[in-house]
This record gives structure tokens, C-alpha cells and sequence, in this order.
């Protein structure tokens, strides 16, 4: 057994590389650096793991970190401002970089999301698995719970780009020094010494090619949002949800879990399978709310969530109607070992051949409605069918939620047009956010009065699909609509001070 003395410390912080290229990108709005310095945080012999949580959209959030003391493992409320938002660790390092001459071209602060997409064992004792999540997934404003972590012996990548900020440099040479701030170096007991990093910088212009231009895109676009900018996120968007199920893609699809059985089960009802774990639909509030005009027409835009707060994933299988473009489909139950114990007939799946789709829907999981201020029916969305995914973790504190869900956008579920069966989740403190921003499925408002609206995310609308309650199915969020025919104006009024 080693010594307590050859223990590893319990965060290390450190550099991958002492000299790294970074490519930057030229398009018709401008240049942007896409910038990797290599630094990491790296777990001792236990993980590093918090978990941030609200009571409520009114509360500020509680982060706590779990450690290990004397063999048992207790909670530790991390100190204010340490954790804002649903990022990571705010301010947790300061990049100072400097060109050929010694000239300061770039200060900036930069948080940390210790949930990498990146992330693997840096020695050969280290687990041979991590159970964290990919990506803080900080997007959505109305998430309730995270969970961030280290596994014992991997590592986490520290940003090397600042949220919210762009950064260009011209092709050349500099350095770039990454120092932990003072606060974390005190709390985590990092040495000073241990603390500054220093890399040399490569800038170069990247050749322009359609998938560079696209990854380059996507990254400009998540820089701006503050999200995630790795070429992993870039080319996953959520919302409307990214690719048209390329076969090539269907990485779930080919695991035992994810292949629905050979022929539809017999018809039966819900009452007759014995009570046991249920998922349960809840709606979040619009958010993202925009205006757009196209043609001379307006609409409003905006994404829409429903997640999973149960105690059983939502599993519908979809069975094809043998030469049709329609699917039978059907909710399965679990015991709570998790073996299957039924299943029951919930609606219909299918096919949508429009460009941007190309998959599967299932056409019985929400509706999004846009109603007047006495609440009754103005505008209805064209978007009345979904492909199941779990793009957003609304709150992975709740019990039995599932931390790294295998089908995240519907390149990994969904299925082909020759496909014979079909099977969609939803997991436990997963959340589907779908972004109405096309004709058709945004709310168009050209003819509507100026006034007070509400938009409605309704969750299993016809109650077809069996949940624990569906008290908590609808959710709404008013809009204000102004101006001229012309110019119109949209007022979001926020909730609890989120937008």
C-alpha cells in the first residue's frame, strides 16, 4: 500500500503541452481565435465533485462540495461567488497573454467547468470510467440542479477562452500565462508556485473549408452565449436539434438498450401493470424569446423545455405500419430494479421528410400554444411532433437522475426512413429543449392586437403518455406585443429575474 506522503494532492494544476498552435478563423463577419492552452485540473486519489442546486427559481444557488474526511464523505457549502450561474466555478483563472515584444494583447478572466468533454484517467490506477456528465450545459436559465465533477485520477479542462468575449489575434508568436485566482488557490490549498502556468502560442489562419467555416460558426455563436465551444458542442446544437440521422451516426441505436424489440408488444392498460417507478413531464417556461420578420410577416421565437422529474425514463418504442410512414407506438414500464414489466399503447410516431428533420417524431409529447391575456387560444405552434433527446440536464441532484445520457441530439436516436422500429428517451432530470424559430412553428403575430400574451409549453397534451402527475404539465410565460405594423416590439417581462 503507498504512503499517505506519495498520495497524489487532491487537485493538481496543470499544463498538457509547453507550446500550442491555435487556429483562427476568417468569415463575413469578421476573424475569431479558437484557443486550447492545454491546462487542466487533475483529481487526486478521490474525485472532485460538486453538486449545485435552487429550491426554487426565486433562490440563489447553493453549491456544496463533497469531499472525503476520515474515510466518510460530508458536504461542504462552497463560499459565496464561488458558483453564479450554471457554468462552473466562476473567475477561476485570469489568461494574461503577451506578444513577440513582451506587449500585454489579451487580460481576461475565465471559469471552469470541471464536466469535459475531453475527460480520461491520467494514470493507470486512475477508474477506467468516469460517472460525471459531459458539459455544464449552462444554457438554459431555468435548470434546477447540476452535478460537476473530477473522477479520482482524470482530469477536467480549464477554459482557455473567455465567456461572453470575443478574442482575435493576428497570426505570430506569443505567451500566454494562466494563474488560478488567489480565492481558489486558498480554498483548494494549491501552492503559488503550482498555481501560474506559462504556453507558447502559435496563432495561424486556419484554410477556409465548409465544415471548418460550420465548427468555426458554431463556436463563434456559443462564445457569445457563454456556452460550450468544444468542436463536440459546436457541431451538437440543441433546440431544433442538429443532423438528419445520418446512419453513420446512430451510435446509440447499435447498444442493447437502445434496440427496440423485434415485433409490437400486446395492447394493454396502464391500470393493469403493478404501480411502480413513473417518469413525470414537467414544462419549463419559454425562454430565449425573440422577434423576427420574414416576408412581411412577424413572429415570436422561442425554446421550449419539458424534462423528466420521475422516478422511470420516458421509453417509447415506435413499430412501423408495414409500407406506411406511421409507427405504432408504446410507453414501457420498470420495476425499481429496472427490469421491464409492461408497456401500453401512447399514440403514433411519424416520418418527417422536410429538410433539417429527416427522422422520426413522436407525436404525442407536447404542444406549445400562444394565448391571449384572458388565456384562451390566439396562435397555435406548427410544431405538434418530436424526436426524443436529451439535450439539456435540467437537474441532476434529484434521485436516480441519469448524469451522461447516451441519446443527446437525434443523431443518436430517432432513426431512418428504413428504419423498422424506433425507440426515443427521455431520462431521469433530463430535459428536451426543441427553438421555434421556423415559419410554421414559431407563433406568427403580424394580425395580432398589441397586448398581453402567454406562451404555453404543455407537456402530454392528449394524456396518452403515463406519468406520476400531470398537475405539473403546463407551464406559461407572458409576452408583450407593441409597436406598429411596421416595427413591431416584444416585451419579456423576466421570472424571478431569469429570462
Amino acid at each position: 500500500m503507498a504512503s499517505a506522503a506519495a498520495d497524489p494532492p487532491p487537485l493538481a494544476f496543470t499544463s498538457a503541452a509547453p507550446d500550442v498552435i491555435a487556429e483562427r478563423y476568417t468569415w463575413d463577419e469578421g476573424a475569431h481565435l479558437y484557443l486550447d492552452l492545454g491546462i487542466n485540473v487533475i483529481a487526486g486519489k478521490d474525485p472532485f465533485e460538486i453538486r449545485a442546486t435552487r429550491k426554487s427559481y426565486a433562490d440563489p444557488i447553493d453549491a456544496q462540495q463533497y469531499v472525503v474526511k476520515n474515510g466518510k464523505r460530508k458536504a461542504v457549502s462552497l463560499p459565496a461567488g464561488m458558483v453564479t450561474d450554471w457554468y462552473g466555478l466562476k473567475d477561476f483563472t485570469t489568461v494574461s497573454i503577451t506578444n513577440e515584444a513582451g506587449t500585454e494583447v489579451a487580460n481576461y478572466q475565465t471559469d471552469f467547468c470541471p464536466n469535459s468533454y475531453n475527460s480520461a484517467r491520467t494514470r493507470r490506477d486512475a477508474p477506467a470510467e468516469t460517472p460525471y456528465p459531459q458539459g455544464c450545459n449552462g444554457g438554459n436559465p431555468f435548470t434546477l440542479g447540476a452535478v460537476w465533477g473530477i473522477q479520482a485520477g482524470w482530469n477536467g479542462e480549464v477554459d482557455s477562452m473567455p465567456r461572453r468575449q470575443e478574442l482575435d489575434l493576428p497570426d505570430g508568436k506569443y505567451k500566454a500565462t494562466v494563474t488560478l485566482n488567489q480565492r481558489y488557490r486558498d480554498y483548494f490549498k494549491i501552492a503559488a508556485d503550482d498555481s501560474a502556468i506559462t504556453v507558447g502560442v502559435t496563432v495561424t489562419t486556419a484554410e477556409r473549408d465548409k465544415r471548418g467555416a460550420a465548427v468555426a460558426e458554431a463556436r463563434i455563436k456559443a462564445a457569445r452565449a457563454g456556452e460550450d465551444t468544444s468542436e463536440q458542442a459546436a457541431v451538437a446544437e440543441h433546440g431544433e436539434h442538429a443532423g438528419q440521422g445520418d446512419p453513420k451516426l446512430q451510435i446509440s441505436a447499435y447498444k442493447p438498450g437502445f434496440r427496440p424489440p423485434a415485433k409490437a408488444p400486446k395492447a394493454v392498460k396502464a391500470s393493469s401493470i403493478a404501480k411502480g417507478p413513473r417518469p413525470d413531464l414537467r414544462s419549463l417556461p419559454a425562454w430565449g424569446i425573440s422577434l423576427s420578420q420574414e416576408d412581411e410577416k412577424w413572429f415570436v421565437n422561442f425554446g421550449a423545455t419539458v424534462w423528466n422529474a420521475g422516478t422511470s425514463p420516458l421509453l417509447v418504442d415506435g413499430f412501423r405500419r408495414t409500407g406506411t410512414e406511421l409507427m405504432d407506438a408504446y410507453q414501457y414500464f420498470f420495476d425499481a430494479k429496472g427490469k421491464e414489466v409492461g408497456s401500453v399503447e401512447a399514440g403514433t410516431m411519424e416520418w418527417d421528410a422536410r429538410e433539417g428533420h429527416r427522422h422520426w417524431h413522436f407525436t404525442d409529447f407536447a404542444q406549445y400554444n400562444l394565448l391571449g391575456s384572458d388565456q384562451k387560444l390566439a396562435v397555435r405552434s406548427g410544431k405538434e411532433a418530436f424526436c426524443l433527446a436529451n439535450t439539456d440536464a435540467v437537474d441532476y441532484t434529484i434521485p436516480s437522475a441519469k448524469w451522461r445520457p447516451d441519446n443527446t441530439d437525434l443523431s443518436s436516436s430517432c432513426g431512418q426512413n428504413t428504419a423498422v422500429a424506433v425507440r426515443e428517451v427521455l431520462d431521469i432530470g433530463n430535459g428536451d429543449t426543441y427553438t421555434q424559430e421556423r415559419p410554421g412553428q414559431s407563433f406568427e403575430i403580424t394580425d395580432l392586437p398589441n397586448g398581453t400574451y402567454y406562451i404555453e409549453v404543455k407537456a402530454n397534451p392528449a394524456d396518452k403518455l403515463t406519468e406520476l402527475s400531470t398537475a405539473n404539465n403546463t407551464a406559461l410565460r407572458e409576452i408583450r406585443l407593441g409597436g406598429t405594423p411596421d416595427a413591431r416590439t416584444l416585451e419579456v417581462p423576466s421570472v424571478h429575474g431569469l429570462d
